[in-house]
């Protein structure tokens, strides 16, 4: 299997794909996680009625730059004409690559409306939908689904068919039930199921947590790509390691302090620039959280990293933290002194 495949007339260098995630997958983590070398990334989901009615935050959702590129845009809704809308909203507006319909999410606001997961248990209008974003959209178009809604409506294969019909050019699939939300773990024997049964690409999502987890997929499932998720929270060296792994059976594991907090420091540096100082470091608090978990003394850090509001506070706190893991002197988070 060669590096290189394409979800309909875009190409992609390699079969490692950053999935989307709410609240993530913004511009400046884009940007940062670029640099890992993702073959696709995702924007975080984007709500079809947001779009329509020209709200700021959400059009600001639609800005991709050159750099990121290829990009997929996620959209989320239940209506099929509105749907087309933001196609032809996403289509005229962004510069996106494809536009990815969500049928997977599983959280309570977005199933009430109808959407995400909700589709699962309505094929036909899940179909409507997809044929509506195509007829309003030059751009490729990838559906996500879940294998079903829950254990005893298992029908991935059926929703994948019904996509492939209405003219989906990939699809990608999350190895769980909307009912196990991220619980258990992901069955690839469904998404096997799905590559078996479509002709076109198949993305296979769900507990890939090490390159090694990601060549087993691919080999023993036979799926066309592999999407990583929250594994790369606070880890983006693992799409650049399964990258290196799927095509070359090998991969360098070691990370060095220096390299994990100045990765660290380069999003934060993003955030700032594109949502200003406040806003960007409040955002960037659970994202600097991840980089640290795991590591020594970690959850005495997180409570000093959770009430930044300065860039250069995050600074201090990870040199300060630096120094300590190389010197094992913590007594600097004892300190009564206040880092805001």
């Amino acid at each position: 299997m060669t590096p290189e495949w394409k979800i309909g007339n875009v190409e992609l260098k390699n079969r490692v794909v950053a999935a989307p995630l709410a609240g993530v997958s913004n511009p400046a983590f884009r940007i940062a996680l670029k640099k890992y070398n993702p073959g696709l990334m995702y924007t975080e989901m984007t709500s079809d009625k947001a779009l329509i009615y020209k709200n700021r935050k959400t059009w600001k959702m639609m800005e991709v730059k050159e750099e990121e590129r290829p990009v997929s845009l996620q959209l989320f809704g239940s209506v099929p004409e509105e749907m087309g809308q933001a196609a032809k909203i996403v289509t005229e507006n962004s510069k996106c690559d494809i536009i990815d319909i969500n049928m997977g999410c599983p959280m309570t606001k977005v199933i009430r409306q109808g959407s995400g997961s909700a589709l699962m248990t309505e094929v036909d209008k899940a179909a409507d939908i997809v044929r509506a974003v195509k007829a309003n959209t030059c751009l490729p178009v990838t559906v996500k689904i879940r294998t079903g809604w829950d254990k005893q409506s298992v029908n991935a294969v059926e929703m994948a068919l019904a996509m492939e019909k209405a003219g989906a050019d990939a699809i990608a699939v999350h190895g769980r039930t909307r009912s196990q939300l991220y619980e258990g773990f992901a069955d690839w024997e469904i998404i096997r199921d799905v590559k078996n049964a479509v002709q076109i690409p198949v993305i296979g999502n769900g507990d890939i947590k090490t390159p090694e987890d990601a060549k087993e997929k691919m080999e023993k499932y036979g799926v066309d790509a592999i999407m990583i998720g929250r594994g790369m929270l606070g880890n983006p060296w693992l799409i650049r390691n399964t990258v290196q792994y799927l095509e070359t059976g090998t991969y360098d594991s070691g990370i060095s302090l220096e390299e994990r907090f100045n990765a660290c420091m380069d999003q934060a540096k993003a955030l700032v620039e594109d949502y200003g100082e406040l806003q960007g470091m409040k955002m960037m608090r659970s994202h600097a959280c991840w980089y640290v978990q795991g590591m020594s003394h970690a959850n005495q850090v997180k409570a000093k990293i959770c009430r930044i509001t300065k860039y250069s506070v995050l600074e201090e706190i990870l040199k300060n933290y630096k120094d300590s893991l190389e010197t094992g002197d913590f007594s600097w988070l004892r300190e009564n002194k206040t880092m805001l």
